[in-house]
């Protein structure tokens, strides 16, 4: 096997894989986002599977099931994040799987939260052509915008 990222649909047996991953403590610190329990993890993937207008992906890389990525939109924005199983981190992983999902996903403007210590995010984020925009106390704000937005 090459060490190939892909990202595909989410089925239904990647959500036990992506349940134990948010479970990690580190990557929860990581991620400054509490782990849920199964019933609510599973809950909550039903919600946003059962919603059309979500993307959903698995993020595959050797074969297995190492995080997943999602677009949706909030209050007419439209946002990307992504989970990366601890035993995948800095493996430019979550890195060549943004940079799929932004060939997926054509929408621009695109916007990305970031917690301030969460540096490797942030810098995945930056090499896929995010920039900076704001901050919130404890978050970074970034935003990938179009083309020709850029150009004004």
């Amino acid at each position: 096997m090459t060490n190939e990222v892909q990202l595909r649909n989410v089925i239904e047996s990647d959500l036990l894989i992506l349940f134990k991953q948010q479970l990690d403590p580190e990557a929860t610190a990581m991620a400054a986002f509490p782990s849920r329990n199964r019933d609510a993890f599973m809950a909550h993937w039903a919600k946003i599977m059962a919603d059309e207008a979500n993307i959903l992906r698995t993020i595959v890389f050797d074969g297995k099931v190492a995080g997943n990525i999602v677009g949706w939109e909030d209050s007419g924005e439209w946002e990307v994040g992504y989970w990366i199983g601890k035993e995948y981190w800095g493996k430019g992983i979550a890195t060549r799987a943004l940079a799929l999902f932004l060939d997926l996903v054509k929408t621009r403007p695109l916007y990305a939260h970031v917690v301030k210590h969460n540096i490797g995010s942030r810098r995945v984020l930056e090499k896929c052509g995010f920039k900076v925009i704001g901050e919130e106390p404890e978050e970074f704000i970034l935003k990938l915008s179009g083309q020709e937005e850029e150009s004004q």
